[in-house]
């Protein structure tokens, strides 16, 4: 019997290594939410999600709000949208807290659907490095030569 959406298993991701490891998978950013999708190693069919909502974003107020709707979110659209084997961490932009409820589920919808297509294409990238990052290139990593003249 196949299975149906409603049969996903969902965890939540709370420790940090997990977190750091989403943060090199690829990752999608839609309107108010930011979302990383990692497919694990293991056979595991469970689906594990995490939530993260910056300093940025605000107080702990906002920060706690952000990450309620978010959470909310995920819980009516992930059973729909989501993979065996994978690990999704939403992460909280500006205005989260304050986005229009329809607006915001369909943000997290079709970030989830977009991450989805990139991902089966082969075309889904890393992340980008962040400012100030070091570079892994080949040529940063051969040494300046100096001509004293």
């Amino acid at each position: 019997m196949p299975e149906t959406p409603s049969a996903l298993k969902f965890e939540r991701l709370r420790k940090r290594p997990d977190f750091l490891l989403a943060a090199k998978a690829p990752a999608l950013s839609r309107g108010a939410v930011f979302v990383q999708m990692r497919k694990r190693e293991d056979q595991d069919p469970v689906v594990r999600v995490g939530f993260t909502a910056t300093k940025k974003i605000g107080g702990a107020v906002e920060r706690n709000r952000a990450k309620r709707r978010l959470r909310e979110a995920a819980r009516l659209v992930l059973p729909l949208h989501a993979r065996p084997s994978h690990d999704y961490v939403f992460i909280a932009r500006g205005g989260t807290g304050a986005r229009e409820w329809g607006r915001l589920l369909d943000d997290v919808k079709t970030a989830l659907i977009s991450l989805a297509a990139e991902y089966d294409r082969g075309g889904a990238k890393p992340p980008r490095p962040r400012p100030g990052a070091p570079s892994t290139s080949a040529a940063s990593q051969q040494p300046d030569l100096k001509v004293s003249g």
